[in-house]
């Protein structure tokens, strides 16, 4: 099963170019997951989908909505997008999602061309989550460096958080870690 939902990634993912801004590739310890994102940094909304598996048979699906555009926190360039993230997981005898609403900055350094600093948080309270979850939240942080015109690498972590509903209680993490990837742009 593992191998089977790892090649969909990858057949996903190779699909991805044909209609994609960008596809993003990350990994943690104990988790994969592969993003596309339909439009590019220029474009005054972003539309994306992401999918991933973390050991243990859990799959987490997003599909996220930002309107987006160029701005600066200082003197630094940044593109800035505010708007929501539709996640849903599934393990086997829980599932749930939310919702989330939030936004993300990325942080261009002028000094050292190709550096970046990217911040991501979404949360969903319990009116806007589902199934098993009481709530969600969703951050990522990320340092990338553009390697060439086309494609960067980066690091950074990574934290999906929900509360479990009744009858279920606790606070579950989803996907947690430090990650590293690699991002190529279309």
């Amino acid at each position: 099963m593992k191998a089977s939902r790892i090649s969909l990634m990858v057949l996903s993912l190779a699909a991805a170019p044909a209609f994609a801004g960008d596809v993003d590739l990350s990994l943690t310890n104990d988790s994969v997951k592969g993003q596309v994102n339909f439009l590019g940094s220029n474009d005054e909304l972003q539309l994306g989908t992401g999918y991933t598996y973390r050991e243990g048979g859990l799959d987490i699906l997003n599909l996220d909505f930002h309107a987006q555009g160029r701005t600066a926190i200082g003197n630094l360039p940044t593109t800035a997008g505010i708007g929501m993230r539709g996640i849903g997981w599934d393990a086997d005898e829980l599932d749930g999602g939310a919702v989330a609403l939030g936004g993300f900055a990325t942080v261009n350094i002028p000094k050292v061309p190709g550096l970046s600093f990217t911040g991501g948080l979404h949360y969903a309270p319990s009116i806007l989550a589902f199934g098993d979850s009481d709530d969600l939240t969703s951050l990522e942080l990320r340092g990338s460096y553009r390697v060439i015109r086309n494609a960067e690498v980066f690091a950074g972590y990574r934290y999906l958080n929900t509360d479990l509903d009744s009858p279920f209680r606790g606070d579950v993490n989803l996907d947690e870690g430090v990650m590293a990837g690699m991002k190529i742009f279309f």
